[in-house]
């Protein structure tokens, strides 16, 4: 069991948001998973489930920038329906993970975690991992609502 979740034995939307929240300013580095190091979008969610669930249920193999527009189907979004649970509702709560296309009809490409219903962090290329307001362009380009599983609120 790791020492952050002997810290937070239960999983609950402020722990979410709380372990989201200690990789702001992590630099963006493509592939990384690494607190306070690199990270992209993928590697900071990989991260909040390491400290709140435990081990990852899988790993991606190696992706280049480009993945998507060489993947088959929607391969990050059939990843989430997998390991997360679909909001149905479509409510964003703190602790929601979103997930983004940058076009209609495009493969999900981007995620970030809400951290309340008009903000969320999320890690993007030449910046760090930040929280920013959900704006009107970022809400367009919405493709899935997802929770961790287990959450205890």
């Amino acid at each position: 069991m790791s020492a952050d979740r002997e810290k937070w034995p239960e999983r609950s939307r402020a722990i979410i948001v709380a372990a989201a929240r200690g990789w702001l300013g992590t630099p963006y580095a493509h592939q990384a998973s690494l607190k306070g190091i690199g990270c992209d979008c993928l590697g900071l969610l990989r991260g909040v489930w390491r400290e709140t669930i435990g081990a990852e249920p899988e790993r991606p193999g190696p992706y280049s920038s480009h993945w998507a527009e060489f993947a088959e189907g929607d391969p990050f979004l059939a990843a989430a329906v997998r390991h997360l649970v679909a909001r149905q509702t479509g409510e964003i709560l703190p602790g929601s993970v979103l997930f983004f296309r940058w076009q209609a009809r495009a493969v999900v490409k981007h995620c970030g975690i809400a951290t309340g219903e008009g903000t969320f962090i999320h890690a993007h290329e030449g910046a760090t991992v930040a929280e920013v307001p959900l704006i009107s362009a970022w809400r367009r380009r919405l493709a899935g609502i997802f929770d961790f599983p287990d959450l205890v609120d």
